[in-house]
């Protein structure tokens, strides 16, 4: 139980991000530098956390981690919020909700160990009806924009690889470590955009408590307390009972907003959320 609390946990928190990250928007910071701050900020919480090394037992074993960092932290993010530009927030909503069903099949691929059971289906399927309830909020239409919904397909899959490549290397190492080593590489990879685009924020601004005060939320708890408590229910849970946490994210990203932004719950997001937790018990369940 302890492991799912930890899961649903990060989905709360998680959920609240994108408030977060539109307000350092709003502020004039560009998606590539608030996450190149947020991963710096807990890459340097998880040393004050866990102040101890781990050797790496191979280079099999860093490669794994560069494509866990490369996957997990920036190709992810970068796929999805460059999506929202091509697409609209339905259809990049709705693609990365199956993220569940993604690693599912992933895990049936490269883990070759991973087995379902009749009810794992019908729960995601469940699961995926309430998600779309609670994003398209009555209204029924989508539009193809086939850049932007590729963009978010590559979204799914780049999160499905790093939750896969997670459980493959499970048990190996401390679980601060393995998120430690996992930040180190995706700010690597991140910052090599700065080639193209160079870091050009104003120093002066990190000053206003709306900026800094984000930029923490977002660092020392959405990445540095959540990745290290989505490592340990992936290495106790597994990538696919735990992946299915994020059809919470709507759900709490709608609920924060009603709260701070006095956006108004609607019968479509109640019934949706219903559906959300009827098939999340039921995928716990396999």
């Amino acid at each position: 139980m302890k492991y799912h609390i930890a899961a649903a946990i990060t989905a709360i928190i998680w959920g609240v991000t994108l408030i977060s990250s539109k307000i350092l928007l709003n502020a004039g910071m560009t998606p590539i530098e608030i996450m190149f701050i947020r991963f710096v900020l807990a890459y340097v919480f998880l040393w004050i956390l866990y102040p101890k090394k781990q050797e790496i037992n191979s280079l099999y074993d860093e490669i794994m981690f560069l494509i866990m960092g490369f996957s997990g932290c920036t190709m992810y993010f970068i796929c999805e919020n460059t999506a929202l530009i091509y697409s609209t927030a339905n259809n990049v909503g709705l693609i990365c909700a199956t993220v569940p069903l993604a690693t599912a099949i992933m895990s049936k691929i490269v883990l070759k160990t991973e087995k379902f059971k009749k009810n794992f289906y019908i729960g995601s399927f469940i699961a995926f009806m309430g998600v779309a309830l609670v994003i398209l909020n009555g209204s029924f239409v989508l539009k193809l924009n086939p850049l932007g919904d590729f963009l978010a397909l590559c979204a799914v899959i780049f999160w499905a690889i790093f939750c896969v490549f997670q459980k493959k290397i499970r048990g190996k190492y401390h679980s601060f470590v393995l998120t430690r080593k996992i930040f180190f590489y995706g700010i690597i990879t991140m910052s090599l955009t700065f080639i193209y685009k160079p870091f050009n924020y104003p120093m002066q601004n990190f000053c206003k408590p709306e900026v800094y005060g984000n930029l923490i939320f977002l660092g020392f708890l959405a990445s540095g307390l959540c990745y290290w408590l989505w490592a340990i229910a992936i290495k106790n849970l597994g990538a696919i009972v735990t992946n299915n946490y994020v059809y919470f994210l709507p759900v709490i990203t709608i609920i924060t907003s009603a709260i701070f932004l006095n956006e108004k719950l609607t019968f479509f997001t109640i019934i949706g959320t219903i559906l959300i937790i009827t098939g999340l018990k039921l995928t716990i369940k396999n």
